[in-house]
């Protein structure tokens, strides 16, 4: 289930933003989480599957297209589909017409928006 961050999450998004590795700095981390307060634009948001929070995905929104800051899953349970649900249901909530990556996510953002483009259109 996608959640959108809030403040009393914000030990659990620091630990999921710390596995990406432009996150493992501390000062970096917290500036990062700063952004995702208080910009307007800039949305967070959790998976939780059962009581676990094992993904998170944050974009900065401009015109209603989401461009994708971050994603990340806790490595025990990558391989499992879970960034392209998220990214799927980051759509499916219709705050968002489109995502794109940013420059840091491209590589991984081009494999998975196909798969989520085609599941949208199948609708």
């Amino acid at each position: 289930m996608l959640m959108r961050y809030k403040k009393s999450f914000e030990k659990i998004a620091m630990g999921l933003l710390s596995f990406m590795p432009s996150e493992k700095d501390v000062k970096h981390l917290m500036e990062t989480i700063h952004s995702y307060e208080e910009k307007n634009n800039w949305h967070l948001f959790l998976w939780k599957k059962d009581e676990e929070y094992i993904g998170i995905v944050g974009v900065i929104e401009e015109d209603s297209v989401a461009t994708v800051q971050h994603i990340t899953v806790v490595p025990s349970y990558r391989g499992e589909g879970i960034a392209i649900t998220m990214l799927k249901e980051l759509l499916n909530t219709g705050q968002f017409k489109k995502l794109n990556a940013s420059a840091y996510t491209k590589p991984f953002i081009e494999k998975c928006l196909p798969i989520v483009e085609e599941a949208d259109d199948s609708k």
